[in-house]
């Protein structure tokens, strides 16, 4: 009896996308299985310097790569989280930390036992309530230590790294694993007939190059998804209103800090991500407010090191493909979708849908069932993320240009104006599903924005006012020792994975 198991994968696209699902493919599937991968010199990849969030760990634990070596290698940095300067009024600044807040009593989340001392005044802000956000700007980084319950035993942390260094990484690790590397423009695909399946890609050399699974990570072209299959794209510009980056890097200032920085500007946002060689930077901007020359000189301005390279600008629409699985083509990346890096969202999208795919791994029939499903979650995911991003936006104060006056005013999906009315009547957060974000970050966020409950859980009421006090005062005394014993991040990087100056 014929087998009926996909055999032969073709990748389109190389960058972040295409080596991150080819070595998770190379990883998990057995050398039966053909992986191809194709991809041009002559096209240019998106990445200018990336930062991650947590989950990212888990996908290098899969590969089971060595954390330091893969520091070393990208010419990396740690991560605790994103500072936020600007965003709900013109001085205003906050850290979204990875982790938790504080610590839970019972049933009831610490935010809530600081929402009744903050309403008397008599706390600082909830940032010295979590071991990154007092962290980081002190530069102060190490990894989770085993010392029982201690912050310290489970610290959160992502990294920033160099896109292209990381797509090279990869590269190296699929390579030894079987994978065929395949340099040329593809220049047509060809369908099948009787079904509009795609059968293979015709390369500008004449070869044809077939298929069973095809993975589109040909960036925001989507050559298949979109050139061959006609997917369609549903567009977010009206909640999202940026579509022009410009990115610039610059040398490096000082120590890298263990945090990205997202600096709120007249018509956008700036990005600021520290590596070990150079500091990454770009403005994400609205071209409907502001000019590319305009945010060019913008960003030049506002560096806090001599620039390595001419800006470079970037232009996208912010949305989603109406199918991330079509037919025999999954699409990965920036080929699926996109939404500014404003919460480091990127590369989790492109791990998530590697995982899904695995989930969901076809065989030669391609279960529309399956196909269907793998659409709908993914669906859910970006538009919770999509939600969480305009959240920033929308809950300002800023009436000092038009871009922050469309932002205030505009309406906004009825899950996200949910969450912000349950959120300010009594502190209340209620996960939805298996969305990314969870409580502490919406929580983080909702106050660093302004959004202030105009109450709390009752069930803070049981304890009295001395014992309200010493609990949360005892919380953050924690804290503060255990931010004391952290190492510098620097000192850190200095003696576990310095990198080789380029």
């Amino acid at each position: 009896m014929p087998s009926n198991r996909v055999k032969d994968i073709v990748i389109v696209g190389g960058g972040t996308a295409g080596w991150m699902t080819v070595a998770a493919l190379s990883k998990l599937l057995s050398r039966e299985y053909t992986i191809r991968l194709i991809e041009s010199d002559e096209i240019s990849t998106i990445g200018v310097g990336e930062a991650t969030i947590p989950q990212i760990k888990l996908f290098n634990q899969v590969l089971q790569l060595d954390e330091d070596d893969f520091v070393k290698k990208t010419q990396g940095t740690f991560k605790l989280g994103i500072e936020f300067v600007n965003w709900a009024r013109l001085g205003d600044s906050y850290i979204h930390g990875f982790g938790g807040i504080g610590q839970d009593l019972g049933l009831i989340p610490f935010h809530h036992y600081w929402l009744k001392m903050a309403q008397s005044g008599k706390v600082s802000d909830i940032g010295a309530f979590s071991l990154n956000t007092a962290a980081a700007p002190r530069g102060k980084f190490m990894r989770s230590v085993d010392i029982g319950n201690s912050p310290l035993s489970n610290i959160a942390y992502a990294y920033h790294f160099d896109a292209g260094l990381y797509a090279q990484y990869l590269r190296h690790y699929a390579e030894a694993r079987g994978v065929l590397r395949t340099e040329g423009k593809i220049i047509n695909t060809t369908l099948r007939p009787a079904d509009g399946f795609i059968e293979a890609v015709v390369l500008e050399s004449g070869e044809k190059v077939g298929g069973d699974l095809f993975i589109d990570c040909s960036g925001f072209r989507g050559l298949l998804i979109e050139g061959a299959l006609h997917t369609g794209y549903e567009d977010w510009t009206h909640w999202l209103p940026c579509d022009r980056a410009v990115a610039v890097p610059c040398a490096p200032a000082g120590a890298p800090t263990p945090f990205t920085r997202s600096t709120a500007r007249s018509a956008g946002w700036q990005w600021r991500i520290p590596l070990q060689h150079r500091t990454g930077n770009g403005y994400v901007f609205s071209s409907k407010y502001l000019s590319e020359d305009e945010a060019t000189a913008t960003l030049l301005h506002n560096l806090d090191g001599e620039p390595l390279a001419a800006p470079r600008m970037l232009r996208f629409t912010t949305g989603r493909r109406k199918k991330f699985w079509n037919k025999n083509c999954v699409a990965i990346g920036l080929s699926s979708g996109f939404m500014e890096p404003l919460e480091s969202t990127s590369i989790h999208l492109i791990q998530s849908s590697i995982a899904r795919l695995i989930s969901f791994f076809p065989d030669k029939n391609f279960s529309q069932t399956d196909i269907d499903k793998y659409n709908q979650q993914a669906d859910f995911e970006f538009e919770r993320i999509r939600d969480f991003l305009i959240l920033h936006y929308h809950a300002t104060e800023r009436d000092d240009a038009p871009f922050w006056d469309y932002c205030r005013a505009m309406e906004v999906p009825p899950e996200l104006e949910e969450k912000t009315r349950i959120f300010h009547g009594n502190g209340r957060f209620l996960r939805e599903g298996e969305e990314l974000f969870g409580i502490h970050s919406w929580v983080q966020v909702m106050l660093g924005q302004r959004i202030q409950p105009r109450g709390y859980h009752p069930m803070v009421d049981l304890l009295s006012d001395a014992e309200l006090e010493e609990f949360v005062g005892s919380v953050k005394t924690v804290l503060e020792k255990c931010v004391e014993a952290m190492p510098m991040h620097a000192e850190f990087i200095a003696k576990n994975c310095a990198a080789a100056k380029p």
